[in-house]
């Protein structure tokens, strides 16, 4: 996110001339949206769920069902990105690819700490793989202004930080932490970075 959404944000919102603050609405309205359904999701149920670290198959679900929807919209850049040439889409459908390999290991991961079964996971790994193509196939007849494009973009980054803030930083911070969670931590971050800079 740090180093692929921020430095976009901060592009569009130079490009299109909108206030930064409306795009930090937007980020902050998404993560409270988020933080809010997760707590309703989970009010029906018991405190041993919520001592447990919040983990239900329904949370799993919806937080997988929002990156199936983030992917399709990378998809959605791919046809506007062919309109412009062979090159620029070629580049786009790169990065988009990469980047969906981290969607597909989030949603799979998510379903599965929340105590999905690995078919289910399995399934919406499927659905996460199909929708960059169902977004791009139905990119040619849609045109996104770069105002709604911000607005999304914002709004998805409030939404990974409350993925980090309320599911991955908490699981790093179990009393009974694997070694390797620390150096694969440090490793991923450097993994981003490579790729963002060779695919951005």
């Amino acid at each position: 996110m740090f180093f692929d959404l921020l430095p976009e944000l901060f592009d569009l919102t130079q490009s299109t001339g909108t206030p930064m603050r409306t795009v930090m609405v937007a980020v902050v309205v998404a993560f409270l949206f988020f933080h809010v359904l997760e707590k309703s999701l989970l009010a029906h149920h018991g405190g041993e769920d919520e001592a447990a670290g919040a983990h239900h198959p329904s949370v799993g679900l919806v937080n997988a069902i929002a990156l199936i929807g983030h992917s399709m919209a990378d998809g959605i850049a791919i046809g506007p990105a062919f309109q412009v040439n062979a090159g620029v889409g070629a580049a786009v459908a790169l990065a988009v690819i990469g980047h969906d390999f981290a969607d597909g290991l989030n949603t799979v991961t998510l379903m599965l700490a929340h105590g999905n079964s690995r078919r289910r996971a399995v399934t919406l790994l499927a659905a996460d793989a199909l929708a960059p193509l169902v977004g791009a196939a139905g990119a040619f007849a849609l045109h996104v202004p770069d105002q709604a494009l911000l607005i999304y973009l914002g709004a998805f980054t409030g939404f990974l930080l409350y993925i980090a803030a309320a599911q991955v930083l908490p699981e790093a911070h179990t009393p009974q932490p694997s070694r390797a969670a620390l150096p694969l931590t440090v490793g991923g971050v450097a993994l981003f970075y490579v790729i963002t800079g060779v695919l951005v």
